[in-house]
């Protein structure tokens, strides 16, 4: 596969990213009425770390869309790491709130397993400071994205279990259902953290990964629709 199909199946498939998830964010805002009391908290807080996905996704991959209308990725290296790092930090917080989803859920104290994940996301911030993460680079540095994604890995899989064991003792269906989405997107992340500087080509593992989130948003506005009802 050519170099430029590639870049345009990375265009196209970034717009309509994005055009998706801002769209499901904002029904899941303009819905909030119909949540029921018993919906409400995990709505709202499925709406919250939506829109910090979105946030930070629309410098990740809208700032990769504006840089191949300015020249290409090399040629705009800082406009690529600026998102790059927008959506790390994003991210980190959507697995926070994610996290409190399933303690609020699952009425869970705030113990072992909510600290070590909510502790795990604090270390990722802090790994993401120092300057030999080169932000303002087009392909991170290997060692330092390994090791700034290891808490990243520990928050989506712990959570990940923790929603499927709890999802399953209590037969929560959408709790189960986005377990097994952030496993697929880990299953697409790892290799590509692993990989990619050695494959390039593995990175398109990047848009599975980028679908399972999207259909985890298509999961969670389910809480915000009438019987038989999209919009």
């Amino acid at each position: 596969m050519s170099d430029s199909i590639i870049r345009w199946i990375e265009i196209i498939f970034n717009i309509l990213y994005l055009a998706t998830v801002w769209t499901v964010t904002a029904l899941m805002l303009r819905n909030r009425r119909r949540l029921t009391e018993e919906t409400r908290r995990t709505g709202l807080l499925f709406a919250a770390a939506f829109f910090l996905l979105a946030f930070g996704d629309t410098g990740h991959v809208g700032f990769r869309v504006l840089a191949y209308g300015l020249g290409g990725l090399e040629e705009n290296p800082v406009l690529v790491g600026a998102g790059a790092l927008a959506t790390a930090v994003t991210v980190t917080f959507f697995y926070m709130i994610v996290c409190e989803i399933w303690r609020s859920r699952f009425d869970k104290n705030r113990g072992l397993v909510w600290w070590v994940l909510i502790v795990a996301g604090v270390v990722r911030l802090a790994l993401m400071i120092p300057p030999q993460n080169r932000w303002g680079s087009v392909v991170p540095p290997h060692t330092w994205s390994l090791v700034r994604n290891i808490p990243l890995t520990i928050q989506g899989i712990g959570i990940a279990l923790a929603l499927l064991i709890s999802g399953t003792r209590q037969k929560d269906s959408l709790s189960k259902k986005v377990a097994v989405m952030i496993f697929i997107s880990y299953g697409c992340y790892i290799p590509v953290i692993l990989f990619v500087q050695r494959v390039p080509m593995i990175g398109m593992l990047m848009i599975p990964k980028t679908v399972a989130y999207l259909v985890i948003a298509f999961f969670a506005y389910s809480l915000f629709r009438k019987r038989g009802e999209w919009s």
